[in-house]
């Protein structure tokens, strides 16, 4: 079984790999005890005013306790991720994390608008929804129960959250990372192709970056 793991491990790109097994790590040390959800909240007080920066991280590794809606939320963004990651960032690792950072400071600027101490759920769609609109003809079985295209996944996802947590308030997260998402769509595929002809530092992983990945 571990060299079953290992290999399926060693399949998953590197930062898909990196996203999951911080957030595997982080719940089971809060399922142990290790930690408390009230250490890995983000909020600008606690982050700057108590001088505890860590918050900007650990919100976006920590996806609620071991329970369904973790297993939901765990198995979508390391699917789609891990397509997105394989097909348009194939080997731009630098790139796909730059995406992944800039979607991330955008939601901690958001997140006290919404009242979002979590931030992990909504990183974790943008990846989805970028995915869903590069590839827009692509059917989806949902379950086995019914297929759609694509570009209704994030929506639907969104839907189903809502069904486990019971509550609209829990979807919103996910909602806010879909708008992330376009964003970061709007940037790097509309934008270049339609307004200004060219890419930026909004779209491109800066050279540094690409240096430290070995991208270059």
């Amino acid at each position: 079984m571990p060299v079953g793991i290992e290999a399926w491990l060693t399949q998953i790109p590197p930062i898909t790999r990196a996203w999951l097994a911080l957030s595997v790590a982080t719940s089971l040390a809060v399922q142990c005890q290790l930690v408390t959800p009230l250490q890995l909240y983000f909020s600008f007080k606690s982050a700057f005013t108590n001088a505890q920066p860590w918050r900007m991280a650990t919100t976006f590794f920590y996806f609620g306790s071991i329970s369904l809606d973790f297993v939901f939320h765990l198995f979508f963004f390391m699917r789609y991720s891990r397509m997105l990651e394989e097909s348009s960032f194939a080997n731009r690792k630098a790139d796909y994390f730059w995406l992944l950072l800039l979607s991330s400071v955008m939601l901690l600027a958001l997140s006290p608008l919404f009242n979002l101490p979590f931030l992990s759920s909504s990183l974790a769609f943008v990846p989805i929804y970028m995915w869903s609109r590069r590839h827009p003809s692509t059917p989806i079985s949902l379950f086995g129960l019914f297929t759609i295209s694509a570009p209704y996944l994030p929506l639907a996802l969104v839907i189903f959250s809502w069904v486990i947590s019971g509550t609209w308030k829990a979807a919103a997260g996910d909602l806010i990372g879909c708008a992330v998402g376009h964003i970061g769509w709007f940037l790097r595929d509309v934008w270049p192709r339609e307004m200004v002809g060219g890419y930026s530092v909004l779209t491109e992983a800066p050279d540094g970056l690409r240096r430290l990945f070995g991208d270059l």
